[in-house]
């Protein structure tokens, strides 16, 4: 995880919602994974900064949930 980048979001959420427009084939399940990672964007440098610290506590407690 680097730091925060607008851009970087941008270009990521542009590359999720084209793989969802052109691969119908897709089954359901990996359809809504890549719609909750497009949904679940951070969107600003603070939600950012606080997923980060979290994901890294839970690693050096050795346990990190799925979400």
């Amino acid at each position: 995880m680097g730091p925060y980048s607008d851009l970087k979001q941008i270009k990521r959420a542009g590359a999720i919602k084209r793989l969802l427009d052109n691969n119908p084939q897709l089954d359901d399940q990996t359809k809504i994974m890549w719609s909750r990672h497009l949904k679940n964007l951070s969107v600003s440098e603070e939600e950012y900064n606080e997923r980060v610290a979290s994901t890294y506590s839970k690693m050096k407690k050795g346990f990190i949930p799925y979400e």
